[in-house]
């Protein structure tokens, strides 16, 4: 598998988000396959660039292929990945697979599957915080990586949202068990 370069994430945010499922995301020796995305744009009413630049979003704004962490209703840290300016990727679930003893430990005793299904799941699971907001993806400590092989990518409105949500910019591995919640049936292959 080979890292991803920071410049490939200058794309638009839905192009990026459905091509990192199936990725292995990496963060101080626990991570796993990225198996659910959704996509925020600057023109899109429910991104946080939408209103323009501001202290919290201002990573949105900063170079691709970094991050973008905020906290979610005052409880979870969520991880996003930035795309094109103003735009990111939020990584709203992972099939766990390397440091499951460490993501045991942050969120307790339950099965793999749960792990990091859901973006608050993934941030603790991850130990995600304030300190990585704007940190480079292309580090040996925290990367993501190629798929190793084709996935079936499915596609179908955003969730957890209150504007915008029937944008199909929600994308998920077909048969993962660690999606945050199944897929309407039509997109099932």
């Amino acid at each position: 598998m080979t890292v991803i370069a920071t410049s490939a994430f200058d794309q638009p945010a839905p192009e990026i988000a459905r091509s990192l499922i199936g990725c292995h995301l990496s963060i101080h020796g626990c991570g796993g396959i990225i198996c659910e995305t959704e996509a925020y744009t600057r023109d899109d009413p429910a991104s946080h660039s939408f209103r323009g630049r501001t202290a919290r979003n201002a990573a949105m704004f900063g170079p691709a292929g970094h991050a973008y962490v905020y906290r979610s209703y005052g409880i979870h840290w969520c991880l996003n990945v930035v795309c094109a300016k103003g735009s990111a990727v939020l990584l709203r679930g992972m099939e766990p697979t390397l440091g499951l003893t460490q993501m045991r430990a942050r969120r307790g005793e339950m099965p793999d599957k749960m792990l990091a299904a859901g973006p608050g799941r993934l941030g603790q699971a991850l130990a995600v915080g304030p300190d990585m907001d704007g940190r480079s993806f292309d580090q040996p400590e925290f990367c993501i990586h190629t798929a190793s092989s084709s996935v079936i990518v499915l596609t179908g409105p955003r969730i957890g949202i209150s504007r915008a949500c029937e944008m199909p910019w929600r994308f998920g591995l077909a048969g993962s068990a660690s999606l945050s919640r199944p897929f309407p049936k039509r997109n099932e292959p």
